[in-house]
């Protein structure tokens, strides 16, 4: 397994379990509960990304045109 992938499987479940834990000391959720948190947090901030990544994108792409068009007149 190409190394990379390995640490990011392990970063990935020590993440979440720091968060399972965070979770469930801070709220005094079940840890199913704060499993479900551990989980679901990150794959909204992914779309939120995703969101975020494309709109920064269309506007860097639209700065890059007016750019041109500025050194053309």
């Amino acid at each position: 397994m190409n190394s990379s992938i390995t640490l990011t499987l392990i970063y990935t479940l020590g993440h979440v379990l720091i968060a399972m834990c965070v979770v469930y000391w801070v709220t005094g959720a079940s840890f199913f509960k704060a499993g479900l948190v551990a989980l679901i947090e990150p794959a909204i901030n992914g779309i939120w990304f995703y969101i975020l990544h494309t709109l920064w994108l269309s506007n860097k792409n639209q700065n890059s045109i007016l750019d041109k068009k500025e050194k053309f007149r």
